[in-house]
């Protein structure tokens, strides 16, 4: 694992110093500035910072809810492929997850897969669907069916920050879409997350479920329409007024200088990442123990990982042993088949055929790949996917 920062010495230095110098560190100017920057390079309307990928997945769907947009029951389905952050939330939050298969060749839900979960669960309301370590399905027809039946469409795209298809960047298909500043993801700033959308009526209940329920966080014109709504007239009480079910899930202004400090390397690193990802594609075609991806439907791949499918569970251990002893850390595809976790039998335990989720869970695991990554890294890795 390489360093958790873009130009790791330089944003060390300009932090302790903000950090010597900062008038407050709590959510402040720092943040409203990386918001509008983000909103910027993601080319979207609004962009609210929370602290953390997983706050992003559970204020969004509260929000949802709080706006009557989803209620509790209603089922939502969800990538078989994911992180647990993707699938608690729709639990916690009193509806029911459905998980989606994905296709083995892109690791993402196509709409085909989709299409085949809607045939068996016609009153589906929502598809939260994962972007996967930087790779998407086909995300315009996912769209468009989604708008044609009725469906909330929502993006996880906290692997595949940067990604582009030929309509547009991962993250901006949905009706909202979230992203993670963890340590090792595309950018860094420590722990983070960012909910986007267009929609102005969500934004700012997000704003809302994101700080305690209040409207602190609101326009001026938008406060005054809440608390006449609400019959609020003192501004006393007003600053101590709870309109909605939420949480306290507000950035610091350290996340803030970090995320506007990183945004101005993650150009380079989306590039970096995928020239990383085809080198060692090249090296694998046509390799006896590997099924490749595909890719082509994709503009550009901000690879969150270098990827591997062996051809069985057998040579998969195999690999996944010398990648260890050569000093490599692999992990699992995300979290393997969601519905084979304790969490998910025990809490949910809805039984669907998932063939493609099982494969990768079977067969696939990943290592890292950062965009400091130096030739004798890359080449190591390309030993231990040598045949023997």
């Amino acid at each position: 694992m390489r360093q958790p920062f873009l130009q790791e010495e330089e944003t060390r230095r300009a932090l302790a110093q903000f950090i010597l110098t900062a008038p407050r560190l709590s959510m402040d100017a720092q943040c409203q500035r990386f918001e509008e920057a983000f909103a910027q390079h993601q080319q979207c309307r609004h962009a609210i910072l929370v602290n953390s990928g997983a706050s992003a997945n559970l204020i969004l769907l509260q929000a949802l809810k709080n706006l009557g947009r989803l209620k509790t029951g209603d089922k939502v389905g969800f990538s078989a492929l994911t992180w647990s952050t993707n699938t608690m939330p729709i639990e916690q939050l009193g509806f029911v997850p459905v998980p989606v298969d994905c296709n083995p060749a892109t690791m993402n839900v196509h709409l085909e897969q989709l299409k085949e979960r809607l045939r068996e669960v016609p009153d589906m309301k929502a598809f939260f669907t994962t972007n996967v370590l930087g790779f998407a399905g086909d995300l315009q027809a996912i769209k468009n069916f989604c708008h044609q039946e009725g469906l909330i469409f929502l993006e996880d795209n906290c692997e595949s920050m940067g990604t582009e298809l030929p309509e547009g960047k991962t993250g901006n298909f949905g009706l909202a879409s979230t992203f993670s500043f963890f340590v090792a993801h595309h950018m860094s700033t420590i722990e983070g997350g960012m909910i986007c959308t267009q929609d102005d009526e969500l934004a700012e209940m997000l704003r809302i479920v994101r700080a305690n329920g209040w409207d602190r966080n609101l326009s001026p014109e938008s406060q005054k329409k809440l608390r006449e709504q609400n019959q609020i007239t003192s501004e006393f009480k007003s600053k101590y007024t709870f309109y909605h079910p939420a949480y306290n899930v507000r950035p610091t202004e350290i996340t803030g200088f970090l995320g506007l400090k990183q945004l101005e390397y993650v150009v380079e690193t989306y590039a970096q990442r995928e020239k990383n990802y085809l080198f060692i594609e090249e090296n694998l075609k046509n390799h006896p123990h590997f099924s490749p991806f595909d890719h082509s439907h994709i503009k550009v791949l901000s690879a969150f990982s270098l990827s591997f499918l062996c051809r069985s569970e057998e040579l998969r251990d195999h690999y996944v042993e010398r990648f260890m002893k050569n000093g490599i850390e692999v992990r699992p595809l995300i979290a393997g088949n969601m519905a084979r976790q304790p969490y998910y039998k025990k809490y949910i335990g809805l039984d669907f055929s998932l063939p493609g989720a099982e494969l990768m869970d079977a067969c696939g695991f990943y290592c890292g790949n950062y965009p400091e990554m130096s030739e004798e890294d890359l080449q190591l890795v390309v030993e231990c996917l040598q045949p023997q």
